[in-house]
């Protein structure tokens, strides 16, 4: 079956008074709406690796993911749509959810391991994979330079120069081919990385190995609320108002942390007058199932 993954993904003004205060413009790229499943930056992603693996005659994707994975569910999406069989290695004990459901739905086979293992995934690909020459490695996420590509073309849709583009990063590798993108089109686009992990300033390194060349960009912090997966009231206070106010669909593992960056930034006085930016909804938004008892009673 032929792999056809050209896609495209509006982008919508956010109106708010905070941004009128300030005088500035911002917009959001709704990759959230490229797929149901495999969305935003996870079909960018994969892009390339789904087409190394068909020009290698690899019919077995094998990759990795904690048990609410984003990129497991995408995965084993785009496995089933595309006629690959698929295997996520999951880290940690066997547990059941709705993430793993909807992967198994898919077709995928899932491998529980112990989380020290984990850490060492060429090891586990061959430990259980090494005797299958169908078998394909895809890290974690999809991090890769095939990843990374994918994501650089994000840049070719947008309908104007942005003075400023923010993005989630966990891997840095959306983050990377963005800014290769920008890099390509020499734009005189600031780029803004929200790192969604604790101490995430190794992030840099991790983004800096898929540029070329080195180009600079700003590294936030301090917006990880706890770290991965963690979160605060505060954090879900903003989510419910900002769904409730725009009907756009937000998680807080990724886009979350990043749009609220973009707020806090905006009422701190950040940005200049007159400035367009320019949010990236990397989708991920079945990660609000591994999280609905964070959210408590919404009426």
């Amino acid at each position: 079956m032929e792999i056809d993954l050209e896609f495209y993904s509006p982008v919508h003004q956010i109106k708010n008074k905070l941004f009128d205060e300030q005088g500035i413009n911002v917009f959001i790229k709704r990759d959230d709406l490229i797929h149901p499943i495999i969305s935003g930056n996870k079909w960018r992603k994969l892009k390339y690796l789904l087409k190394k693996a068909r020009a290698e005659n690899k019919s077995h994707l094998v990759t990795f993911g904690g048990a609410y994975s984003n990129h497991l569910l995408a995965t084993a999406a785009a496995a089933a749509q595309f006629g690959f069989k698929s295997t996520g290695i999951v880290r940690g004990e066997a547990v059941n959810n709705d993430t793993l459901f909807l992967c198994r739905l898919h077709g995928m086979q899932l491998l529980f391991t112990d989380r020290e293992s984990y850490r060492d995934k060429p090891a586990l690909f061959d430990k259980y994979f090494a005797g299958d020459p169908e078998a394909i490695f895809i890290d974690e996420g999809g991090a890769s330079p095939e990843g990374a590509k994918g994501c650089s073309e994000l840049v070719n849709e947008l309908p104007q120069t942005y003075h400023h583009i923010f993005c989630a990063c966990g891997t840095g590798t959306t983050a990377a081919g963005i800014i290769n993108g920008i890099h390509q089109h020499n734009l005189p686009t600031q780029f803004h990385a929200v790192p969604v992990l604790k101490n995430g300033d190794f992030m840099k390194v991790e983004i800096n190995k898929l540029l070329a060349p080195p180009v600079n960009f700003e590294l936030h912090t301090e917006y990880h609320f706890g770290g991965y997966g963690k979160t605060n009231d505060e954090l879900i206070d903003f989510i419910k108002q900002f769904v409730a106010e725009t009907g756009i669909l937000i998680e807080p593992v990724y886009t979350g942390k990043m749009l609220y960056a973009v707020y806090d930034l905006a009422a701190k006085g950040y940005f200049k007058p007159g400035e367009n930016i320019l949010a990236i909804h990397s989708g991920g938004i079945w990660g609000l199932l591994g999280m609905k008892e964070k959210f408590g009673k919404i009426l």
